[in-house]
């Protein structure tokens, strides 16, 4: 672990997690996915599914099988099980399940393998599944980290796969350098602990990235926050944001029509703290930049963590554990 990394962070294994994601990264970016591949080439459409970390994971995905030509779409895998109107012939399905104990992932993997159509299931190493493309290990932290960067790398190979200039073996192994250099300079020292909530705010794909980064922020140190794309949190999200309150800016160059910036104005004028994030500069697609983002975010939230004596490995306590919560929805 780099010393400026060490020296700044609690030694846990959400942080331990986080490290792993350069190696993590260049293994993936070897992985032979062409099998996979063109089963997704062969259908007419391609529904990503998932929950959570996961589904912000879909979302990302379907971007990049866009970019490849494919009809890709993502739902939230309780909308899709229970409210969609099912796999259809000539479907393909990806349900994202780092644990393969998602309830509404079992329920929409089992409904489309009733229907006969086509299943990958990108997952942990421990799930016994025959269409399991399978990422890392369970985590050692419920702040999942490694487990979200490893399946956005699986969904980029299999963009480049079928048809995407985006995810190549080149790029993720770009993505893993990026990485190791954040890890040894954060560079998240100077967003301040708000006094009650932060409002993560960014364009197009960065908005995506938002929300995975609050949920980091709500799990791993127990605060109020919110991810927004730029335009969401325009209409009517930042009314009632005040003093107390903080707005995070991620990659606010990276709009091509500068709402993201100017929104950030908008707030600093109302006398709400302003801070932005940044990426390394160039190298990277607009999608596979959210990778170094992302973990940018995951080391933010271990900062606010240890500054708020949070433990940001344990993190569904409580009647939140109940198992029979957790299991609803799967058959």
């Amino acid at each position: 672990m780099p010393a400026h990394y060490a020296a700044g962070m609690t030694d846990n294994a959400l942080h331990r997690m986080i490290s792993q994601q350069p190696g993590v990264l260049d293994r993936i970016a070897a992985l032979d996915l062409a099998g996979p591949a063109a089963t997704l080439t062969a259908a007419r459409r391609v529904i990503l599914a998932g929950t959570g970390t996961s589904q912000h994971a879909a979302e990302l995905g379907a971007l990049l099988l866009g970019q490849a030509g494919l009809d890709a779409r993502w739902f939230p895998a309780a909308s899709w099980a229970r409210w969609g109107p099912g796999p259809q012939p000539g479907d393909a399905v990806i349900v994202i399940t780092h644990t393969g104990e998602t309830a509404y992932a079992i329920r929409a993997r089992a409904a489309a393998l009733a229907a006969g159509v086509p299943v990958l299931s990108i997952t942990g190493t421990g799930v016994d599944w025959p269409d399991a493309i399978h990422t890392v290990p369970k985590e050692e932290a419920e702040t999942y980290t490694v487990s979200y960067t490893a399946a956005l790398a699986v969904l980029a190979r299999l963009a480049n796969l079928a048809g995407s200039a985006d995810g190549s073996p080149g790029a993720l192994r770009l993505a893993a350098a990026q990485i190791s250099a954040m890890l040894a300079e954060p560079g998240v020292d100077a967003v301040p602990v708000p006094a009650r909530s932060l409002a993560i705010v960014g364009p197009g794909p960065w908005g995506i990235t938002a929300r995975e980064g609050a949920l980091k922020l709500r799990e791993g140190a127990r605060m109020l926050a919110e991810g927004y794309d730029s335009e969401l949190f325009l209409h009517g999200s930042a009314v009632p944001l005040t003093a107390a309150d903080g707005v995070l800016l991620l990659e606010p160059a990276a709009d091509p029509d500068g709402l993201t910036a100017a929104v950030g104005a908008a707030a600093a004028a109302e006398g709400i703290p302003v801070a932005a994030l940044g990426g390394p500069d160039g190298g990277l697609s607009p999608v596979l930049a959210q990778l170094p983002m992302t973990v940018r975010l995951q080391l933010l939230a271990g900062r606010f963590a240890a500054l708020r004596g949070q433990d940001p490995d344990t993190v569904i306590t409580g009647h939140w554990a109940d198992p029979e919560l957790w299991q609803l929805g799967s058959r």
